[in-house]
């Protein structure tokens, strides 16, 4: 993927980027993913903080901030959250608690897209 960034910012002389996936399975090789991301010199690392928790979330985020890398947070099966009629949160108390866990920007959708949110609910999210 690096590879295909650097060819494609060289022939166009536009910045391209891609979020690499760092979620594992554990915190250490969850580490050892970012690691290599930065070894390729990607900027922004992705971390589904579902699957995975808020404690890798936390721990991501301090070596993003050590190695000047930025977090951007995924929420893949969010709904099992915060879509349910009789338990659970709104995703946009579930952005603030991601942010104050340390990521640097949430998978949102758009005001226009196929997730859930009219254009008000959307926008309140990256408030």
């Amino acid at each position: 993927v690096a590879d295909a960034i650097y060819k494609a910012q060289a022939e166009t002389g536009e910045i391209k980027g891609h979020y690499l996936n760092v979620t594992a399975g554990t915190c250490e090789e969850m580490m050892k993913r970012a690691e290599y991301a930065k070894e390729l010199g990607m900027p922004i690392v992705m971390h589904d903080f579902f699957t995975a928790g808020f404690t890798a979330n936390t721990t991501l985020s301090h070596w993003c901030r050590d190695n000047g890398v930025l977090l951007h947070i995924h929420r893949a099966m969010h709904a099992v959250i915060d879509r349910q009629k009789n338990h659970g949160m709104h995703f946009r108390v579930l952005a603030k608690c991601l942010r104050m866990s340390g990521g640097d920007h949430i998978h949102t959708g758009t005001v226009v897209g196929k997730l859930e949110g009219d254009r008000g609910a959307t926008l309140g999210f990256v408030d």
